[in-house]
Formats: C-alpha cells, structure tokens, sequence
C-alpha cells in the first residue's frame, strides 16, 4: 500500500511538472507575420515592438499575391497572425478570400483616418503611397500640366512613359478614377493615354523614370517612393537620373492627387489575436508612424506626423478621399477598361 502512495505521488509530481512545462512554453509571447515589405524595412519597426512589450514577432516575408495564395492554401492550419501588404487593392482580396478578420480597437479607429481603413475594419493603412505625374525639368514647365486626364491631350502624343497594365499600382489608380468619374469617362482617358505612351510598358516605376532622365519620354506616373529610393541612392547614375525629375501633384482643382497605402490585417487563422492588435497599435503610434514613413519614403497615413525633408520639399498636396476599399472592389473593372483599351 505504501509502494502504491508512493508511486502515486511520483505520478502526480511528474504531470504537475509536464502541465508546468506546457504552461511555461503557452506563456512566451508571440506574433507570426507574413509580410510583402522586405525585411529591412519592417523588422527595425517590429524589433522595437518587441522591446516594448516582450513579445517575440516570427517574421516571413515574400511577394504579395503569393503571401496571400499560401494564407489561402494553409487555411484555418495557417500559423501566419497578421499579414502586412504594399497595396489596398490587396488587403481587399484578402478580406474577400475570407483570410481576415475584424478588429474592434478605437485607438486604431481614431489614429487612423476612415479613408486608410476598411469600413469594417478588416485592415489599416500604415503609410500612404502617392502616384503623381513626374516630368522632366528641362523639358516640361509643370505650368503646362494639370491632372491625370490632361495626358491624353496631343501635346503629349509620344511622350508618356507608365508601366503595365498588370501592374497593380496602375490597376489602383485607374479602380479610383472609376470611382470618380466613371466606366465610360475613364475608358476614353485611358485610350487617350495609350494612343500618347512613347513605348510599349516596360519595367517597374523606375524604369519610367530613368526613361525620362534617357530622353525617352517627357513625363510619367510613378510612385514617389521610388523617385525618393533613388535620389537615396549609393548608386551615381541613379541619383544623377533622379535629379533631372520633378514631381507634379495632378487633380489638386477636382478629387486630388491619387494614394494608395501600405497596410496591415489581422488574418482570421490568427491564435496570437490579442498580440497580434497589440502589433497593429504599436505601428499606429505617432513615433513608430514617423520611423515607418521616413524609412520607407512614403506618406505618414496620420496628418499630424510630418514627412521626411526630401518628401516636404516635393510640396502640400491635397489627397483623393475615396475610401480605398474601392481599389478593390473596382479592380476587374479597371483590369477590363486597360484591356479593352490596349494597355498592354
């Protein structure tokens, strides 16, 4: 009988041990992030998080549409808790593929303006990706440029440089401006745009603006960001391109100049949830905004943090205030517009 208690406390001494260990393991905080921004471009922000609040974020990065494939393929298995994106039009894909989930958290409804958020509240903007017109300054006087519409005019037949119609920075921008003006409107100007392109599309944004410094074309549409990386640059061909570029702010007497952001969601496979708004927050705050912003040569998505120099030189601009859920709704729409449009 003795031998029996005493075997029974050794059982009961090695469970309480196990259910300590497991306990001890449950208690390590943790947040998995599938992330399309590159790593050196996210992780100092994510590292800060960490040491603010000791919670360990597991960090995967790779393209966007493929991020989402896998979020898609792994299910409700996915050990992914947020996904981090460079493109509204993508965020809604994920909200429409069901990969995301709601967050109820009225510091993220107050820091973030309701234009740079999902109506439900499905994902967040982190910064704001502007995509003006840009032009040669020996070239172009920006006095003869107006909006996005006024590149359809013969003055600038042969002399338009733009990417892809596969590119989803142009889907975007052709998704707001069916928006706002509407299918028949948008399908003329974007005819009108390809019957002026100087080339066939070819290369990212960067392209375009090289082509412009080469004497390629006279103006283009592209992304600030990638004007600001350049100027950046540890390359002096880049940076000697980049120069010659100005930046003109289109639409600024109508809807305003189009933006797009970089944003973030809680998936719905999440099992770090709690952690995982805790990240969204932190990113949300005013010092971690500016660091983001700056870094990445984007737009603070608040208005009370205040752009990197370079950015602040380029001027004020007003800012389209469509909500950006529309980018996806309307995509197929935009996509059948450049199609029947020949945009190659």
């Amino acid at each position: 009988m003795q031998s029996l208690r005493l075997f029974k406390s050794v059982l009961f001494i090695v469970a309480a041990g196990l259910i300590l260990t497991g306990c001890a393991q449950v208690a390590d905080p943790e947040v998995n992030v599938y992330s399309s921004r590159k790593e050196a471009l996210i992780k100092p922000a994510l590292d800060k998080f960490t040491a603010a609040t000791g919670i360990k974020v597991n960090l995967v990065t790779g393209k966007d549409d493929a991020l989402i494939e896998r979020l898609k393929a792994e299910g409700a298995a996915s050990p992914a808790d947020v996904l981090i994106t460079v493109d509204a039009g993508r965020l809604y894909r994920a909200k429409s593929f069901g990969l995301t989930q709601a967050i109820d958290s009225p510091s993220l409804q107050n820091a973030i303006p309701a234009a740079f958020r999902d109506p439900e509240n499905h994902w967040f903007g982190l910064s704001l990706r502007a995509r003006p017109i840009m032009y040669a300054k020996d070239r172009v006087n920006p006095s003869e440029l107006e909006s996005y519409a006024s590149l359809t005019t013969d003055k600038w037949l042969g002399k338009v440089c733009i990417r892809s119609s596969g590119n989803i920075y142009n889907q975007s921008l052709v998704a707001s401006m069916v928006a706002s003006m509407g299918t028949a409107a948008v399908e003329s100007w974007a005819k009108g745009l390809v019957k002026n392109f100087a080339r066939k599309p070819v290369g990212g944004d960067r392209d375009q603006i090289k082509a412009i410094a080469a004497g390629q074309c006279d103006v283009a549409i592209a992304n600030t960001y990638y004007l600001f990386g350049m100027l950046q640059s540890d390359d002096p061909e880049q940076v000697a391109a980049a120069e010659q570029i100005g930046v003109f702010w289109p639409n600024q007497n109508d809807r305003g100049t189009h933006v797009n952001v970089s944003g973030i969601a809680v998936t719905q496979a999440a099992k770090n949830k709690d952690h995982a708004q805790q990240l969204l927050e932190f990113l949300a705050q005013d010092e971690t905004q500016s660091w983001y912003a700056n870094v990445n040569g984007e737009y603070p998505v608040k208005d009370n943090i205040e752009a990197h120099p370079l950015l602040v030189e380029w001027g004020q601009f007003k800012k389209d205030a469509l909500n950006l859920a529309k980018l996806g709704e309307l995509n197929s729409e935009a996509v059948k517009i450049m199609d029947r449009a020949g945009w190659p």
